[in-house]
Protein backbone atom coordinates (compact mmCIF):
# COMPACT_ATOMS: atom_id res chain seq x y z
CA UNK A 1 0.00 0.00 0.00
CA UNK A 2 1.27 3.45 -0.94
CA UNK A 3 0.32 6.21 1.49
CA UNK A 4 0.90 9.95 1.49
CA UNK A 5 2.95 10.04 4.71
CA UNK A 6 5.87 8.84 2.53
CA UNK A 7 8.23 6.84 4.71
CA UNK A 8 11.88 7.03 3.57
CA UNK A 9 12.31 4.81 0.52
CA UNK A 10 8.63 4.85 -0.44
CA UNK A 11 7.48 6.11 -3.86
CA UNK A 12 6.29 9.69 -3.48
CA UNK A 13 6.02 11.12 -6.99
CA UNK A 14 6.30 10.29 -10.67
CA UNK A 15 6.50 12.25 -13.86
CA UNK A 16 6.32 11.54 -17.56
CA UNK A 17 8.75 12.78 -20.17
CA UNK A 18 6.71 13.11 -23.38
CA UNK A 19 7.71 14.39 -26.84
CA UNK A 20 4.28 16.04 -27.23
CA UNK A 21 2.97 17.47 -23.95
CA UNK A 22 -0.53 18.46 -25.17
CA UNK A 23 -1.04 15.02 -26.75
CA UNK A 24 0.06 13.27 -23.55
CA UNK A 25 -2.22 15.48 -21.46
CA UNK A 26 -5.17 14.61 -23.70
CA UNK A 27 -4.36 10.89 -23.62
CA UNK A 28 -4.22 10.58 -19.83
CA UNK A 29 -7.29 12.75 -19.42
CA UNK A 30 -9.20 10.27 -21.58
CA UNK A 31 -7.82 7.16 -19.82
CA UNK A 32 -7.80 8.27 -16.16
CA UNK A 33 -9.89 11.45 -16.10
CA UNK A 34 -6.84 13.51 -15.12
CA UNK A 35 -6.89 17.28 -15.41
CA UNK A 36 -3.71 18.92 -16.65
CA UNK A 37 -2.43 22.13 -15.06
CA UNK A 38 0.31 23.75 -17.14
CA UNK A 39 3.18 25.63 -15.53
CA UNK A 40 3.40 29.33 -16.14
CA UNK A 41 5.05 30.12 -19.46
CA UNK A 42 8.76 30.59 -18.81
CA UNK A 43 9.46 31.65 -22.37
CA UNK A 44 11.44 28.46 -22.97
CA UNK A 45 9.78 25.68 -24.96
CA UNK A 46 12.00 23.13 -23.22
CA UNK A 47 10.31 24.02 -19.91
CA UNK A 48 6.89 22.96 -21.21
CA UNK A 49 5.06 20.87 -18.65
CA UNK A 50 2.89 20.88 -15.57
CA UNK A 51 0.92 18.70 -13.17
CA UNK A 52 -1.79 16.09 -13.54
CA UNK A 53 -4.62 16.28 -11.01
CA UNK A 54 -7.41 13.86 -10.12
CA UNK A 55 -10.33 15.35 -8.21
CA UNK A 56 -8.19 18.43 -7.66
CA UNK A 57 -5.27 16.49 -6.11
CA UNK A 58 -1.81 16.12 -7.69
CA UNK A 59 -1.22 12.59 -9.00
CA UNK A 60 1.78 13.04 -11.35
CA UNK A 61 3.89 15.47 -13.34
CA UNK A 62 4.34 15.93 -17.09
CA UNK A 63 7.28 17.46 -18.89
CA UNK A 64 8.65 17.72 -22.40
CA UNK A 65 11.13 14.99 -23.32
CA UNK A 66 14.33 16.77 -24.30
CA UNK A 67 17.04 14.16 -23.67
CA UNK A 68 18.54 13.07 -26.99
CA UNK A 69 17.74 9.47 -28.01
CA UNK A 70 15.76 8.91 -24.79
CA UNK A 71 12.47 7.02 -24.89
CA UNK A 72 9.30 8.44 -23.43
CA UNK A 73 8.87 6.87 -19.98
CA UNK A 74 7.57 7.39 -16.48
CA UNK A 75 10.17 8.33 -13.84
CA UNK A 76 9.41 7.19 -10.28
CA UNK A 77 10.69 9.24 -7.34
CA UNK A 78 11.35 7.78 -3.88
CA UNK A 79 11.21 9.88 -0.73
CA UNK A 80 14.51 10.47 1.10
CA UNK A 81 15.49 12.73 4.00
CA UNK A 82 18.74 13.81 2.31
CA UNK A 83 19.20 13.69 -1.48
CA UNK A 84 22.93 14.39 -1.21
CA UNK A 85 23.50 11.49 1.18
CA UNK A 86 21.44 9.24 -1.11
CA UNK A 87 23.58 10.31 -4.06
CA UNK A 88 26.68 9.22 -2.19
CA UNK A 89 25.01 5.88 -1.37
CA UNK A 90 24.10 5.36 -5.04
CA UNK A 91 27.69 5.94 -6.12
CA UNK A 92 29.10 3.67 -3.40
CA UNK A 93 26.71 0.91 -4.52
CA UNK A 94 27.82 1.16 -8.16
CA UNK A 95 25.06 3.33 -9.59
CA UNK A 96 25.51 6.51 -11.62
CA UNK A 97 24.12 10.01 -11.26
CA UNK A 98 22.00 11.22 -14.18
CA UNK A 99 20.92 14.49 -12.56
CA UNK A 100 22.87 15.78 -9.57
CA UNK A 101 20.89 16.94 -6.53
CA UNK A 102 19.19 20.24 -7.21
CA UNK A 103 16.63 22.43 -5.47
CA UNK A 104 13.25 23.10 -7.05
CA UNK A 105 12.47 26.38 -5.35
CA UNK A 106 11.00 25.77 -1.91
CA UNK A 107 9.17 22.60 -3.01
CA UNK A 108 12.06 20.19 -2.41
CA UNK A 109 15.33 18.76 -3.68
CA UNK A 110 15.60 16.06 -6.35
CA UNK A 111 18.13 13.85 -8.09
CA UNK A 112 17.99 11.12 -10.74
CA UNK A 113 20.09 7.97 -11.08
CA UNK A 114 20.74 4.78 -13.02
CA UNK A 115 21.23 1.53 -11.13
CA UNK A 116 24.19 -0.72 -12.08
CA UNK A 117 22.00 -2.79 -14.41
CA UNK A 118 20.47 0.18 -16.24
CA UNK A 119 17.22 0.91 -14.40
CA UNK A 120 16.51 4.62 -13.99
CA UNK A 121 14.90 6.10 -10.87
CA UNK A 122 14.84 9.32 -8.87
CA UNK A 123 14.57 10.65 -5.34
CA UNK A 124 12.74 13.53 -3.73
CA UNK A 125 13.78 15.31 -0.54
CA UNK A 126 10.61 17.10 0.53
CA UNK A 127 10.40 20.81 1.17
CA UNK A 128 6.97 22.38 1.07
CA UNK A 129 5.82 19.49 -1.16
CA UNK A 130 5.95 15.89 0.00
CA UNK A 131 4.84 14.56 -3.39
CA UNK A 132 1.61 13.15 -4.74
CA UNK A 133 -1.59 14.20 -2.99
CA UNK A 134 -3.65 11.17 -4.06
CA UNK A 135 -2.44 7.55 -4.06
CA UNK A 136 -3.84 4.03 -3.88
CA UNK A 137 -7.19 5.19 -5.25
CA UNK A 138 -8.71 4.84 -8.74
CA UNK A 139 -6.78 7.07 -11.12
CA UNK A 140 -3.63 7.20 -9.00
CA UNK A 141 -0.40 5.30 -8.33
CA UNK A 142 -0.85 2.10 -6.33
CA UNK A 143 2.34 0.08 -7.03
CA UNK A 144 5.74 0.27 -8.73
CA UNK A 145 7.61 -2.47 -10.60
CA UNK A 146 11.18 -3.06 -11.68
CA UNK A 147 11.72 -5.33 -14.68
CA UNK A 148 15.38 -6.33 -14.40
CA UNK A 149 17.87 -8.84 -15.77
CA UNK A 150 19.32 -9.72 -12.34
CA UNK A 151 17.05 -9.52 -9.30
CA UNK A 152 19.76 -10.54 -6.84
CA UNK A 153 22.06 -7.71 -7.97
CA UNK A 154 19.17 -5.24 -8.04
CA UNK A 155 18.11 -6.17 -4.51
CA UNK A 156 21.66 -5.72 -3.24
CA UNK A 157 21.90 -2.28 -4.84
CA UNK A 158 18.55 -0.94 -3.63
CA UNK A 159 19.12 -2.37 -0.15
CA UNK A 160 22.35 -0.37 0.07
CA UNK A 161 20.60 2.78 -1.18
CA UNK A 162 17.21 2.58 0.57
CA UNK A 163 17.42 -0.32 3.02
CA UNK A 164 14.41 -1.98 1.39
CA UNK A 165 13.02 -5.24 2.78
CA UNK A 166 11.86 -8.05 0.47
CA UNK A 167 9.27 -10.82 0.50
CA UNK A 168 9.20 -13.51 -2.18
CA UNK A 169 6.18 -15.19 -3.72
CA UNK A 170 5.72 -17.58 -6.63
CA UNK A 171 4.17 -16.17 -9.78
CA UNK A 172 1.08 -17.84 -11.28
CA UNK A 173 1.68 -20.73 -13.65
CA UNK A 174 5.23 -21.32 -12.46
CA UNK A 175 6.37 -18.06 -14.01
CA UNK A 176 9.20 -17.51 -11.55
CA UNK A 177 9.47 -15.51 -8.35
CA UNK A 178 8.06 -12.08 -7.61
CA UNK A 179 10.05 -10.02 -5.09
CA UNK A 180 7.87 -7.57 -3.16
CA UNK A 181 9.37 -4.40 -1.67
CA UNK A 182 8.67 -2.77 1.70
CA UNK A 183 10.36 0.42 2.98
CA UNK A 184 12.96 -0.04 5.71
CA UNK A 185 11.47 -0.63 9.13
CA UNK A 186 7.88 -0.72 7.86
CA UNK A 187 5.37 -3.59 8.19
CA UNK A 188 4.49 -5.72 5.17
CA UNK A 189 1.17 -3.93 4.68
CA UNK A 190 3.27 -0.95 3.56
CA UNK A 191 4.63 -2.88 0.54
CA UNK A 192 4.86 -0.48 -2.37
CA UNK A 193 6.32 -2.44 -5.28
CA UNK A 194 8.00 -5.48 -6.70
CA UNK A 195 10.82 -6.79 -8.85
CA UNK A 196 10.72 -9.49 -11.52
CA UNK A 197 13.62 -11.02 -13.44
CA UNK A 198 13.41 -11.19 -17.23
CA UNK A 199 15.82 -11.91 -20.05
CA UNK A 200 17.10 -9.09 -22.22
CA UNK A 201 14.93 -10.40 -25.05
CA UNK A 202 11.87 -9.66 -22.90
CA UNK A 203 12.96 -6.08 -22.30
CA UNK A 204 12.87 -4.97 -25.92
CA UNK A 205 10.80 -1.92 -24.98
CA UNK A 206 13.96 -0.48 -23.41
CA UNK A 207 16.48 -2.13 -25.77
CA UNK A 208 17.20 -4.93 -23.32
CA UNK A 209 17.85 -2.65 -20.34
CA UNK A 210 15.95 -2.87 -17.04
CA UNK A 211 13.25 -0.31 -16.29
CA UNK A 212 10.74 0.77 -13.66
CA UNK A 213 7.11 1.34 -14.49
CA UNK A 214 4.07 2.54 -12.54
CA UNK A 215 0.86 0.67 -11.74
CA UNK A 216 -2.29 2.80 -11.61
CA UNK A 217 -5.43 1.69 -9.79
CA UNK A 218 -8.64 1.83 -11.83
CA UNK A 219 -12.32 1.12 -11.22
CA UNK A 220 -12.57 -0.96 -14.41
CA UNK A 221 -9.52 -2.52 -16.07
CA UNK A 222 -11.30 -3.28 -19.34
CA UNK A 223 -12.63 0.26 -19.60
CA UNK A 224 -9.11 1.65 -19.01
CA UNK A 225 -7.75 -0.62 -21.74
CA UNK A 226 -10.50 0.50 -24.11
CA UNK A 227 -9.66 4.13 -23.32
CA UNK A 228 -6.00 3.41 -24.03
CA UNK A 229 -6.58 1.88 -27.46
CA UNK A 230 -9.29 4.35 -28.46
CA UNK A 231 -6.87 7.21 -27.82
CA UNK A 232 -3.88 5.92 -29.75
CA UNK A 233 -2.23 3.68 -27.17
CA UNK A 234 -1.61 -0.06 -27.34
CA UNK A 235 -1.74 -3.06 -25.01
CA UNK A 236 1.28 -5.27 -24.34
CA UNK A 237 -0.49 -7.79 -22.10
CA UNK A 238 -4.01 -8.44 -20.86
CA UNK A 239 -6.48 -7.66 -19.61
CA UNK A 240 -6.15 -10.76 -17.44
CA UNK A 241 -6.99 -11.84 -13.91
CA UNK A 242 -4.20 -12.49 -11.42
CA UNK A 243 -5.33 -14.46 -8.40
CA UNK A 244 -5.08 -12.45 -5.20
CA UNK A 245 -4.03 -9.34 -7.12
CA UNK A 246 -6.85 -8.30 -9.44
CA UNK A 247 -7.48 -7.67 -13.10
CA UNK A 248 -4.63 -5.95 -14.90
CA UNK A 249 -3.13 -4.98 -18.24
CA UNK A 250 0.22 -3.62 -19.38
CA UNK A 251 -0.30 -0.65 -21.69
CA UNK A 252 1.65 1.82 -23.80
CA UNK A 253 0.59 5.40 -24.39
CA UNK A 254 0.82 7.20 -27.74
CA UNK A 255 4.60 7.63 -27.34
CA UNK A 256 5.18 4.06 -26.06
CA UNK A 257 5.63 5.00 -22.40
CA UNK A 258 4.57 1.91 -20.46
CA UNK A 259 2.24 1.69 -17.48
CA UNK A 260 -0.01 -0.88 -15.85
CA UNK A 261 -3.70 -0.53 -15.02
CA UNK A 262 -5.03 -2.61 -12.13
CA UNK A 263 -8.47 -3.23 -10.73
CA UNK A 264 -7.46 -4.61 -7.32
CA UNK A 265 -9.17 -7.81 -6.27
CA UNK A 266 -10.33 -6.27 -3.00
CA UNK A 267 -12.02 -3.25 -4.56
Amino acid sequence: MITTDYAPGAPCFLDLGAPDVPAAAAFYRSVFGWDYEAMEDEGDENMEGGMFRKDGKIVAGLGKLTEEDARSAWMIYYSVPDADATTQAVERAGGTVRVAPMDLDEWGRMAQYTDPLGGQFAVWQPGTSKGMELVDQPGSLCWTELMTTDVAAAKEFYTQVFGWQYTEMGMPGGGGTYHMITPAGQPEERMHGGMVQLGKQDLSLNKGRPYWHPVFAVDDCDAAVAGTTENGGTVQMGPEDAEGVGRLAVCLDRSNADFVVLKPSDS
